[in-house]
């Protein structure tokens, strides 16, 4: 069967930041819904590539994820609801990757944590600081490479007592390059493991901020000798597409070994997390799912897609 589809738009919020207001229902119950209301139609097919996109999946990759699923169902023959539903959540489990960091306990390990400005960067870094402090690594360090933006070396200044972290930090203004150096050569010397790296993240000149990482990536490269160095990217899971559009430019200047997703809930238009990972390859690590230090959980692919489509829509 032959279906004439509507083209359908890449979206991204009005403003940068800014999405569109939460429908109440999951967007698994949703889905349910539709099936209930169009069985397997021309109609279905189309409000589900309606609702994929206000999950923020992206008009691109929903249009290639539907395009697999009715080739699938006709293919196999799926006439059920459950069926489609779990041929659905089969197509976005391909896509979906998960991955955990364990630092090296015989290595100096650097875990560079990227972002806007904005996103929860610097209470992210305290949340894994806290989370590998749970696990037993031993001493944290945390960088303070953040030299830009206003009150940023406080603020980690701040999380570090929290959790109980030593910071190296300069004066504000000063070369995030050398907070870095500095870091590196007394956590080598006190016989730290981990260095939690801030950085500051100016998206409105794009330019700036990739000389600015590619100085730091050289730094942290030209010091760290045989240690094992991360790029981790924090990203709002209510900011739409336009977390989408931040990997890339991340990824592409530095490249980006896994991401840390803040403000999530099972409502929070999850489907950025199935977009960037089918278009860029990068895993995810943690999901924030509040405010307190502990609310900073280990991804788990299982129960994020039991949560964005399980078969009975609950």
């Amino acid at each position: 069967m032959i279906f004439n589809r509507k083209k359908k738009d890449e979206t991204s919020p009005p403003e940068a930041g800014k999405s569109a207001p939460r429908k109440n229902k999951n967007l698994a119950s949703r889905i349910a819904s539709l099936f209930k209301k169009d069985g397997e139609s021309e109609a279905f097919y189309e409000d589900l590539e309606d609702l994929l996109i206000e999950s923020d999946m992206g008009g691109t990759v929903t249009m290639e994820i539907s395009d697999e699923l009715r080739n699938r169902v006709r293919k196999n023959r799926i006439a059920s609801q459950e069926g489609i539903i779990g041929e659905l959540r089969n197509l976005m489990a391909e896509s979906v990757r998960e991955e955990h960091f364990a630092p090296d306990g015989e290595k100096l390990n650097l875990f560079l944590i990227l972002g806007v400005n904005g996103v929860g960067k610097t209470t992210s870094i305290a949340k894994m600081a806290r989370h590998y402090k749970k696990q037993g690594f031993g001493e944290i360090v945390l960088a303070a490479a953040d030299t830009f933006r206003a009150g940023a070396i406080d603020q980690l200044k701040i999380q570090g007592e929290r959790v109980g972290c030593r910071v190296v930090a300069q004066q504000p203004g000063s070369d995030p390059g050398a907070v870095i150096f500095d870091t590196i050569a007394s956590a080598k010397s006190r016989g730290e493991k981990l260095i939690l790296a801030d950085t500051a993240g100016r998206m409105h000149n794009k330019k700036n901020l990739v000389l600015e990482l590619e100085k730091i990536d050289k730094v942290i490269r030209n010091n760290l000798g045989d240690g094992v160095y991360k790029k981790i990217l924090v990203i709002d899971a209510t900011t739409g597409q336009n977390g989408l559009q931040q990997a890339e430019v991340f990824h592409e200047a530095i490249g980006v070994d896994g991401i840390v997703m803040t403000k999530y809930d099972s409502t929070a238009r999850g489907g950025l997390l199935v977009s960037i990972c089918r278009k860029l390859g990068i895993p995810f690590l943690f999901l924030g799912r509040g405010e307190g230090l502990d609310d900073l959980i280990p991804f788990d692919r299982e129960v994020y897609l039991s949560e964005l489509i399980s078969l009975d829509g609950e």
